[in-house]
């Protein structure tokens, strides 16, 4: 056979047959191989892994101190929070004594803010520290007024009426008036009764505590002189300054022309901002301490279960739909009589968000938070009253329940949740107001074709409401001439929504200021002083048709099984959440004081008369109503009869409004 030689390494076809591995493929071969292959690199590595180390040890050295007051600050953790804490008191005690030194009456609202949170302060720490020990102390006392309790609560409800009566009978004679909205609110509690689901399990206590609350805080924002300038002081906050941060970013995005002259523009917007400030409070926790604080005081006073007392209290804050957010977990167990106070709480009040919208129409903001703050009593109250409890609650007796806390991270991502929200109700008013606005002018073209027919000249939904609402009208307090145009707006409301009920509203405020006429070929152009804020309280409240859709969409979303029973009990809630503001509107009559219109002399003296106003309209008519004719001479009684500028004012009066006596 032939032989293949090669040098070196010799390959001949006998090895190759008999399958002799080619030394230079070997495994030996293949390790000398790799060998000589890794060995500059295995240096290389060597290097970089000692570098490294001398890298890391370095890098250790370094941050040592670093490491060193990390385990300082675990340690002492406590302690240096405390220290910040006490720094950032003395630096606030600093600015605290310095404003109040530069101006006192400047820095009265910081005071009162200080003040508030160091009384709350001082309570937790007194609860937590000796509330125990107090308790121990004051046990037997508490017993003995147990075994008392049975006769000494019919000692008191004996003085405490006898102490209202007398109260009523003294004030209401100064202005008799207000008898008729005492009446009105006694005929809407006797209504309701009438309509109860279950007369015999009534919760009187629940209804006589929710009506005292409702009255003692409609006492203390009406009557007393720190209620008044603390709420006309908060209100004017709202109204003149915070209402006016709007501007800067809706001026910026629309333009200062869009937001003077369009709605859409210039209302809606405080809307955004008002979600937008109402998330940050909820994320800082804020809102859940007003909350938990009313709600308790509620639940102490009224003997409801926590969970629609603060559902209801809550809604002094938040909309129909997201105060029940605040008892999510506990809905699909609530009672029938539970779920009615949670939509009636609903139904009742108005949100923070769109109170910021009827504040800028012009409604007094003053009236607008008492009237929301006094529904919340009188709704459980209410609810208590047409839907009693007959079934057992398994909240009862349970001291408190957990409230639902938002998932914000940060405050940055609470703006701008609260701000995104809001653009589905903005959008939801908008859309709202195109629709009923135009469906009234609808209802309205069509009632006055009809009406044509059979020679009744401008009947339309407003008129129809004007006469069917004018008695509860008139009960709630409103003179026999401004009931009609009462009426209309609790039509408006009822049927359509508050909202376009606060803008006709806001159109007869904006008429008496500006000092019209009242009357106007025929019709009323504006209501009276009286008639304003009883009107204000009447319609604050969601309460109307197109917000079953609302309230039944966001609790069955919720608890989607429960359905049928939402849907059966939520036109009873309706009715209640009416009634609710109608009591609030006859609240505010009966304790509503007249203003002084002041010395008509002095101000008509001094009065160019380039424009009017309501002080002018009300000193004009004083002054037509002291002017006497005697054989066509004008002569003067009362204040102006010694007066030398009676009949300079009277030329000026009888140029901007039509009177007999202007004849001559």
């Amino acid at each position: 056979m032939a032989h293949l030689e090669l040098e070196g390494n010799q390959i001949t076809l006998d090895s190759l047959e008999k399958g002799t591995d080619n030394p230079a493929f070997s495994s030996l071969g293949e390790e000398e191989l790799y060998e000589e292959r890794d060995r500059p690199c295995g240096g290389n590595e060597e290097k970089r892994g000692e570098g490294n180390r001398r890298v890391a040890w370095y890098c250790r050295r370094a941050l040592q101190p670093a490491s060193k007051a990390k385990n300082y600050f675990k340690e002492h953790t406590k302690t240096l929070w405390r220290v910040f804490w006490g720094l950032l008191g003395v630096a606030y005690m600093c600015y605290f004594i310095a404003a109040c030194w530069l101006n006192f009456q400047r820095a009265l609202a910081l005071v009162i803010i200080t003040a508030v949170v160091i009384f709350f302060a001082c309570w937790s720490l007194f609860k937590k520290y000796c509330g125990a020990k107090v308790l121990t102390l004051l046990s037997p006392f508490w017993k003995c007024l147990q075994k008392s309790w049975p006769w000494l609560k019919w000692l008191l409800c004996v003085l405490l009426l006898g102490g209202l009566v007398t109260w009523l009978a003294l004030d209401t004679a100064r202005n008799p008036e207000q008898l008729i909205s005492l009446a009105g609110f006694c005929v809407l509690v006797l209504f309701l009764f009438a309509f109860s689901k279950h007369h015999s399990a009534v919760s009187w206590r629940a209804v006589f505590w929710g009506l005292g609350l409702e009255f003692l805080i409609g006492l203390f924002i009406l009557r007393t002189t720190p209620g008044i300038q603390v709420f006309q002081w908060l209100g004017d906050q709202i109204q003149v300054v915070f209402l006016g941060y709007t501007k800067a970013g809706s001026g910026f995005v629309f333009g200062n022309m869009l937001i003077e002259d369009i709605f859409a523009f210039q209302s809606l917007p405080i809307i955004i901002f008002f979600s937008c400030v109402m998330s940050i409070l909820y994320y800082l926790g804020v809102m859940q301490w007003l909350i938990l604080k009313i709600s308790w005081l509620l639940q102490v006073s009224l003997g409801t279960t926590p969970t629609e007392t603060l559902s209801v209290a809550g809604n002094i804050f938040v909309g129909q739909t997201e105060a029940p957010l605040l008892i999510r977990p506990y809905l699909a167990d609530m009672t029938h009589s539970e779920m009615h106070a949670v939509m009636t709480g609903g139904f009742s009040t108005i949100a923070g968000s769109v109170m910021g919208a009827y504040i800028s129409f012009g409604i007094d903001a003053a009236s607008l938070i008492a009237a929301s703050v006094m529904a919340a009593p009188c709704a459980l109250a209410m609810s208590k009253l047409v839907y009693p409890e007959v079934e057992e609650s398994k909240f009862k007796g349970k001291e408190s329940v957990r409230i639902a806390s938002g998932e914000e991270r940060n405050i940055l991502e609470a703006a701008s949740n609260g701000a995104a929200a809001s653009v589905g109700l903005v959008a939801n008013i908008a859309a709202n107001l195109i629709a009923f606005l135009a469906v009234l002018e609808f209802i309205n073209a069509a009632l006055r074709w009809f009406g044509e027919m059979v020679d009744i000249k401008d009947l339309s939904f407003q008129m129809i409401c004007s006469y069917v609402l004018m008695p509860i009208a008139f009960l709630m307090g409103a003179d026999w001439a401004d009931s009609p145009l009462v009426a209309e707006l609790l039509g408006i409301k009822i049927f359509l929504n508050e909202f376009v009920a606060y803008q006709q509203l806001a159109t007869y405020k904006k008429n008496r200021l500006s000092g019209l006429e009242e009357w106007s070929d025929g019709r009323k152009q504006w209501i009276s002083e009286r008639a304003e804020s009883i009107t204000t309280f009447a319609l604050c409240g969601f309460a109307n048709l197109s917000s079953i859709g609302v309230m039944l969409g966001g609790l069955t979303s919720m608890v989607p099984h429960r359905k049928s029973e939402l849907a059966s009990i939520v036109l009873r809630a309706l009715l209640t959440g009416i009634c609710v503001s109608m009591l609030n509107s006859c609240l505010a009559g009966l304790l509503y004081v007249p203003t002084e219109v002041g010395n008509c002399v002095t101000l008509l003296s001094t009065t160019n008369f380039t424009s009017t106003n309501y002080g002018i309209y009300m000193c004009c008519k004083q002054l037509f109503a002291s002017t006497v004719l005697e054989n066509g001479m004008i002569s003067f009684t009362g204040a102006w009869a010694d007066a030398a500028e009676s009949m300079p004012c009277l030329t000026q009066c009888c140029g901007h409004y039509n009177h007999t006596s202007c004849v001559v």
